[in-house]
């Protein structure tokens, strides 16, 4: 069985996630906006927060990085990304069924957003049990999910 960890991110792990997110993200982000470097290393600098965010390890290798809030009435994933290398192997879905747990043992939803353009994740999320909620961005280029069965308006009753 595959050892799947996780450690605190450091200073030090900064170029790991930007080329983590160039190797996870690259093409979707190519595909809506085209890959700027310069661009996505401000936006990595503005972004990458180690007291926040967390490197997956798998058999002791980084893998991956996680980034999850606790919220007042939900857990929200707010990032999670692996290598390619280490995709398709139930990695991530392990990651949020301890997340969907934990979530439910709290009362809680979990939600997260997912590019649009990410079938596969999207398609993930949904077999994990997920909901899309809303449409948002520019040109509603995300999908907010949740763990929370979508409500279903009532019937008029005549």
């Amino acid at each position: 069985m595959t050892a799947i960890g996780l450690r605190p991110a450091t200073a030090a792990d900064g170029e790991y996630c930007f080329q983590l997110h160039k190797a996870a993200m690259g093409a979707c982000i190519t595909q809506i906006w085209g890959w700027d470097e310069h661009a996505q290393r401000g936006f990595h600098t503005r972004a990458f927060s180690p007291g926040r965010w967390q490197i997956i390890t798998v058999d002791g290798a980084d893998a991956g990085m996680l980034h999850i809030e606790h919220r007042p009435v939900e857990i929200y994933l707010a990032r999670i990304e692996l290598h390619p290398d280490h995709q398709g192997r139930g990695i991530g879905s392990r990651l949020i069924r301890t997340l969907l747990r934990q979530a439910r043992r709290q009362g809680q939803d979990l939600t997260l957003d997912v590019l649009a353009v990410n079938q596969r994740a999207h398609a993930l999320y949904q077999r994990m049990g997920l909901h899309e909620v809303t449409r948002h961005g520019e040109n509603n280029i995300k999908i907010r999910m949740s763990s929370r069965p979508p409500r279903s308006d009532p019937i008029p009753r005549s």
